[in-house]
């Protein structure tokens, strides 16, 4: 396909997209680096007619589009979430299977039992879309979009959320499939720019700054500008974290699950995990997508359903002794794909931060002044001050999870809870969170359990990890914790 975009300039509400002029020719495939600014998934809103655009702004040729970003995938999740019969069933509807998500995409058994074994997908076939991973979704929705049969594909950053197995994989194929689909992709890491892509276009704050060939960019001073740039937010934001500090104490172990196991009537996801967290540890919990990362971590919670048939202590409670589940999250904060999700509340975005506070999913109690204050200070840090009276669901896709990330700091709590936190951030956003991160774990003002498939996401202040390796005489992913032998 041929696409001509000249003087386009659409408000979208909350941000903007501004282009000049940009032509992409046919079989012409592009890279698109977003410094600040969720661009993916209005590029793939645009291409696809979702969004209005004056006719002699945007010129395409015939041909059929299709787009993968985090935008479409939490679409479908919550059209997933309002099919829910589980008041009409006698077990939990775990959503549409993965199976006929894809055929309905294509209404053809042979094109979905090729996608099917292409994405890794085989051993999901009839499991419900919302049981599976982060990474297990990315692929269903790539699935699902080349199932249409497109002319041209718009994928917003395809490899977030993938271990690094699936990473390799799908940059295959990837590179396979751009031999005869042309494709669009979006990125926020440097790493993850595929070697076929030989055109960039750069964007900052929605607006097309230049277009460049690979050499070009590959000589580009805006890396090492935003380096900088989100060194100096991450200082400022430490700054007010030590305005507010307080401290915590709690006997040791802060948290210890003996013998853990969980599963489910079709089959068990771990087992025998014995893990003790002490004072001061920070850990990385490692392993592929789909052997109970997340699932760990919502035990920690309390929001899994098996926390309470497991023997666990936390904070010196017995887990199901009696003890109120908020006497519990009050020292935990919580960053995570699911919680994203649960965030469906059209709150206003300063009381997504405050509610942080007070642990809930939207804004029910009167906040204090100093509440308050600290909140618009949090605000004004991540430059989103314009936006403290904008409802949650407005904002894009990355604002609303810096915000999350805001929500779960600011309380600083005993134990911050870390599940892919950079999902859907660009650039500046993933360089200022992770090094703000650093910064709480080498001060030791929360303790971080910390997830990322990203090698270059690893901290140096956490040396502690518990890595999930499948076991096959067992049939499932037996946690490997290792203390102080973290990977360099």
């Amino acid at each position: 396909m041929q696409i001509d975009i000249q003087q386009l300039h659409l408000d979208l509400g909350t941000h903007e997209l501004d282009i000049e002029q940009w032509t992409i020719e046919e079989k012409q495939s592009w890279g698109v680096f977003s410094t600040e600014g969720d661009i993916g998934s209005a590029l793939g809103c645009l291409l696809c007619g979702e969004l209005a655009a004056d006719p002699s702004s945007l010129q395409l040729t015939q041909g059929r589009i299709a787009q993968v970003s985090l935008v479409e995938q939490q679409r479908l999740l919550e059209e997933e979430i309002a099919k829910d019969e589980t008041d009409y069933l006698d077990k939990v509807d775990s959503g549409t299977a993965v199976y006929d998500l894809i055929y309905e995409q294509c209404q053809s058994s042979s094109l979905t039992e090729q996608l099917i074994g292409q994405l890794d997908l085989q051993h999901l076939k009839q499991s419900g879309f919302r049981v599976l991973s982060t990474g297990e979704t990315r692929r269903v929705m790539l699935a699902r979009a080349l199932a249409t049969e497109p002319n041209l594909i718009v994928l917003d950053n395809p490899f977030t959320g993938l271990d690094v197995a699936h990473r390799a994989a799908l940059a295959e194929f990837l590179s396979e499939l751009s031999q005869r689909v042309q494709m669009i992709v979006t990125f926020n890491r440097e790493e993850d720019i595929p070697e076929w892509i030989e055109h960039i276009a750069l964007f900052n704050h929605g607006k097309l700054e230049s277009t460049m060939n690979k050499r070009e960019w590959e000589s580009h001073p805006i890396i090492s500008q935003i380096k900088a740039q989100s060194q100096q937010q991450s200082e400022q934001m430490m700054e007010l974290i030590h305005r507010y500090q307080h401290s915590h104490h709690f006997e040791n172990p802060v948290f210890e699950i003996q013998n853990g196991r969980v599963e489910y009537t079709e089959k068990t996801i771990f087992t025998d995990l014995n893990w003790r967290i002490e004072n001061g540890q920070h850990w990385q919990i490692k392993g592929p997508n789909g052997c109970g990362k997340s699932t760990l971590l919502g035990l920690i919670f309390g929001d899994h359903p098996q926390c309470y048939s497991n023997d666990i202590q936390i904070f010196g409670k017995q887990r199901g002794s009696g003890e109120s589940i908020w006497e519990i999250k009050q020292h935990i904060g919580m960053v995570s794909s699911a919680l994203h999700l649960q965030y469906r509340v059209s709150c206003k975005a300063i009381d997504v931060i405050l509610s942080g506070f007070y642990d809930s999913i939207g804004l029910y109690q009167q906040p204090s002044k100093k509440e308050i204050i600290v909140a618009r200070e949090w605000l004004e840090i991540l430059h989103m001050s314009q936006h403290a009276n904008t409802s949650f669901r407005q904002l894009e896709y990355g604002q609303q999870r810096l915000l999350l990330i805001a929500r779960a700091i600011v309380k600083q709590p005993a134990i911050l809870i870390l599940d892919e936190p950079y999902q859907g951030l660009d650039y500046l956003g993933r360089r200022l969170v992770k090094n703000t991160l650093e910064l709480i774990a080498k001060e030791n003002l929360s303790q971080l359990l910390y997830v990322s498939h990203y090698q270059k996401d690893k901290l140096d202040s956490i040396k502690n990890e518990v890595e999930f390796i499948y076991n096959d005489d067992v049939q499932c992913y037996k946690p490997q914790v290792r203390v102080g032998k973290c990977d360099d």
